[in-house]
């Protein structure tokens, strides 16, 4: 069966398909990938996925996740620098190569085996694929070691943009170049009310679009307006609308037939 969900991508990761395919939607962009491809997925951003198996197959990725600590150890030992600023795209799709290809067949082994990975090759692994990035892909340098925090942006577009996404207040405020306080006071200033309340009202207003306008399952709408569980939604929905998400299509085919 088909999957799908969201998250907050924290760290950079080197990503190779092995079956089936999948679609990822950064920043209103639709990104697609298909068995055999190789792609760099940029940290600090919110993506909504959806993994499709293969017929009669299922799906398969490998996803190595390059995280600060050891990029930061790696600068200081060789002295990288990010350099210039590289504007690009949330995701980089990469041209298949022998190193790549090399590298991810070494995976393959210890993937394989139903023990633990040790720690000390994973780390090694990290090391190795950050260095054939940097080979094969020079230009992802100004990205890899660029350790600033994201800067500040439009708090209402960024909002009005992502409120979707099933993320904590914390993560919402980093992300938008703010402190937790900073940025619940300025949320305070711009929308008149807590980022609770008005992330939990927006959801909702736009569960009912989709519902009676759309026609959409309640098992299609939670977790696309940023509901964790169909259960916690149905809750929240009866409780604003006076009405289970379930029964709004029922009633308004009544409403048309009388």
């Amino acid at each position: 069966m088909s999957k799908e969900g969201e998250q907050f991508v924290a760290n950079h990761v080197l990503s190779f398909g092995l079956e089936g395919s999948s679609s990822l939607f950064i920043n209103g962009k639709h990104y697609a990938s298909a068995e055999g491809d190789y792609r760099f997925i940029k940290r600090n951003q919110l993506a909504k996925f959806v993994k499709y198996p293969s017929a009669g197959g299922e799906y398969k990725s490998i996803s190595v996740t390059i995280d600060q600590h050891t990029l930061q150890a790696l600068s200081k030992e060789h002295g990288i620098r990010a350099g210039h600023s590289f504007d690009n795209e949330g995701i980089i799709n990469l041209s298949a190569n022998p190193l790549l290809d090399n590298f991810k067949a070494s995976i393959m082994p210890y993937l394989n085996n139903s023990g633990e990975l040790n720690s000390m090759i994973i780390s090694l692994k990290v090391k190795e694929a950050v260095l054939i990035l940097l080979q094969t892909n020079p230009e992802l340098k100004a990205i890899l070691f660029d350790f600033s925090d994201p800067g500040k942006v439009d708090l209402q577009a960024y909002m009005t943009a992502n409120y979707r996404y099933n993320v904590n207040i914390e993560q919402f405020a980093f992300l938008t170049g703010r402190s937790v306080a900073t940025f619940k006071r300025n949320f305070k200033k711009i929308f008149a009310t807590t980022p609770n309340r008005w992330l939990q009202q927006k959801r909702l207003s736009e569960a009912y679009y989709l519902l009676q306008t759309k026609k959409l399952k309640t098992s299609e709408v939670y977790m696309e307006v940023g509901f964790k569980d169909i259960s916690h939604f149905s809750f929240a929905f009866k409780k604003a609308y006076g009405i289970a998400p379930s029964m709004l299509n029922n009633r308004a085919l009544q409403l048309i037939g009388r």
